[in-house]
């Protein structure tokens, strides 16, 4: 297993990806109609913009992309990050591998230069950054009008 920052050749395989997990793991917590509109904004294009503007990883196996996350600035702020597009293949999870992404987010200069980091969290990811040590933003743990909770964790540097 390779961890390696997203090249434009991957944006394809990043997509079919996350459109694979929203429709087999996140389906569980959100309508159809509210993740095929997540899917159409998480097309190639979408990815390789998103790469253009954070720190895209992703995670490979024997050619295979299994796994994508990435870290940017939270609204352009030099002491705050947000991470974003954290999934891992419907076959591969429950292996470690979304903790790997996070560590290695985690690592990034993106991370290291924040005091505070975000995450957009769906219903579904939240029990996991849970566990990886994020708390509910303003203690807010209902979903809010984009179907998301919003987890930060508050680091001294």
């Amino acid at each position: 297993m390779t961890i390696r920052r997203l090249e434009d050749r991957d944006a394809q395989a990043v997509s079919d990806l996350i459109a694979l997990t929203l429709r087999t793991t996140n389906r569980r917590d959100y309508s159809e109609e509210y993740l095929e509109d997540c899917i159409v904004h998480l097309q190639p294009e979408d990815i390789i913009r998103r790469a253009g503007e954070q720190h895209f990883y992703v995670v490979e196996e024997e050619h295979q992309i299994i796994g994508c996350g990435s870290i940017g600035s939270y609204w352009g702020k030099e002491d705050e990050s947000s991470l974003f597009t954290i999934f891992v293949h419907p076959a591969y999870q429950g292996r470690g591998i979304g903790r790997k992404i996070m560590e290695t987010l985690e690592q990034d200069s993106y991370f290291l230069r924040a005091r505070r980091v975000e995450i957009p969290a769906s219903i579904t990811g939240t029990p996991f950054y849970r566990k990886m040590g994020y708390t509910y933003k303003n203690g807010v743990t209902e979903p809010d009008e984009e179907q998301l909770l919003r987890l930060e964790k508050v680091r001294v540097i």
